[in-house]
């Protein structure tokens, strides 16, 4: 039978509802805003933010928005310099390539902090101004070598959870202890080839960046692991050191990356993963932890809060139906194709296993003319310009490289790896970027296509106008029809 009634209020100052951070400023300010001011957690996705802002700086910021924050970035010089890099007044003309942002690395490297930080900084600023509402910011564990960084910049903009999955964050409650204090911190790095004994590390001393400026201790973000079992949630929970604040409990219907099968991988006719009843965590031991928890992954249906809250969460996260709202990130067209192909029933999720190189199973919704058609990916020039999933490596001469298997074939190779780890890999770090209109074009004339990503579970949409707002998802998920909304003076309104 169908729980309709709503559901019980969360414990005292946590959310209900977490607003999942999905693709590349697909969950970005304008939706963590709306989110935000409705009372429930509002996130912003914080993966490869260096290059989203150096690119709508390179549009020209026709709002002033960007500008206005990074005035606001109270660290001496670093907004003046990133200004006079990457904006252009007026903007570029159509189909001009954009300039390149340092790739990351393992080496210091001032101008690639500081963009990271100033781009952290301004998606969260921008997010929590005209309310008093929550904010968050979910990066991926896989992606260590930008993560002290970008945490730094969330931080000063007053980001009040860290979300983190695709990894084990083993090592964030001490560095987002380090980071309040404006303290060195620094995060351990895998290098694939490195022996034991040999620690690789990312890190970012406030120090060099404040120039001498004294600044009051920040808040400290709660932090939220996102995990898949009530094993490794147990793990995290053991320590003080390694202990988050809370989880976010994610199935595999979630959208982005989604952790493998237990046990061997079994894929089914379609070539998908085969999760089975090792795959389904326990929440009674979730709960049993003593610390809050949220469920993520086909809970955006009717009376899914009230079911959640019945197991012991104190709520869920929902991505999907979020990312298609008015006020989410993607390109326009696209999310409006994306609605028209899901409403006559056409559209369809594939979590591929093989598509992303950070090697965790990825969801891909099937449209024609994106990475997901397998012409558009042959047709791509094979290449690694980005690089946010590149894995460092130790070369035969003790050096560190870099590779990826969305790279060129004989690249790869030629980096120690055999050709077949290459086999459908597609670039994600282009292909999302391009699905928030910001793809590149090469001085050849070729256009960097979109890939899209969304949760498999796509039945809300039934229950939701056609061109709804991040309010209405709100509203329908706490079974009210409509969610309260907060006045730009905090208050609360309807």
């Amino acid at each position: 039978m169908t729980i309709t009634e709503p559901p019980t209020a969360p414990p005292a100052g946590l959310p209900s509802i977490i607003q999942g951070g999905m693709g590349v400023a697909v969950s970005g300010w304008r939706l963590a805003r709306a989110v935000a001011r409705t009372g429930q957690l509002g996130v912003v996705s914080g993966v490869a933010l260096d290059v989203v802002l150096a690119r709508r700086l390179q549009h020209g910021d026709p709002g002033g928005e960007l500008r206005r924050a990074l005035a606001a970035l109270p660290l001496p010089g670093v907004a003046e310099r990133i200004l006079a890099r990457y904006h252009v007044p007026g903007g570029i003309a159509p189909g001009t390539p954009y300039r390149p942002v340092p790739r990351l690395g393992l080496r210091p490297h001032r101008d690639r902090t500081e963009l990271t930080v100033a781009a952290n900084f301004t998606e969260v600023y921008l997010a929590g101004q005209g309310h008093d509402g929550p904010i968050g910011i979910n990066y991926l564990e896989k992606i260590q070598m930008a993560t002290p960084a970008a945490v730094y910049g969330a931080m000063l903009a007053g980001a009040g959870y860290v979300i983190m999955g695709a990894g084990i964050p083993s090592e964030i409650p001490r560095l987002l202890e380090a980071l309040a204090a404006h303290r060195a911190g620094e995060v351990s790095v895998t290098v694939a080839g490195a022996v034991s004994g040999q620690r690789h590390t990312a890190g970012i001393d406030p120090a060099a960046l404040l120039a001498g400026t004294r600044l009051p201790s920040l808040r400290r973000p709660r932090l939220l692991a996102v995990v898949s079992s009530d094993v490794l949630a147990a793990y995290l929970a053991r320590r003080p050191e390694t202990r988050p604040d809370g989880f976010v409990l994610e199935g595999p219907a979630a959208g982005g990356h989604s952790a493998p099968p237990r046990g061997r991988m079994r894929l089914d006719g379609s070539g998908e993963p085969v999760y089975g009843p090792r795959d389904v965590p326990d929440t009674g031991r979730i709960a049993a932890l003593g610390l809050p928890f949220w469920l993520a992954g086909g809970h955006a249906g009717p009376g899914a809060l009230t079911r959640a809250m019945r197991a012991g969460a104190t709520g869920i996260q929902v991505g999907t139906a979020f990312a298609l709202c008015r006020e989410s990130g993607l390109d326009a067209r696209l999310r409006r194709r994306l609605l028209g192909e899901a409403a006559a029933g056409a559209l369809t999720v594939r979590n591929d296993p093989r598509a992303s190189p950070a090697g965790f199973p990825f969801k891909i919704a099937s449209v024609d003319g994106t990475l997901a058609d397998d012409a558009v990916h042959a047709a791509r020039p094979r290449l690694c310009d980005l690089g946010h999933l590149r894995t460092p490596y130790l070369k035969a001469d003790d050096t560190v490289g870099y590779r990826c298997p969305a790279e060129p074939v004989a690249a790869h190779v030629r980096k120690g790896r055999p050709a077949a780890d290459t086999d459908g890999r597609r670039c994600l770090c282009n292909g999302l970027v391009s699905a928030i209109g910001l793809g590149q074009h090469r001085a050849d004339g070729y256009a960097e296509p979109p890939l899209l990503t969304l949760g498999t579970d796509l039945g809300f949409l039934r229950a939701l106008p056609e061109d709804y707002t991040a309010a209405d998802v709100v509203g329908h998920l706490l079974g009210t029809g409509r969610a309260a909304r907060v006045t730009d003076e905090g208050n609360t309104g309807t």
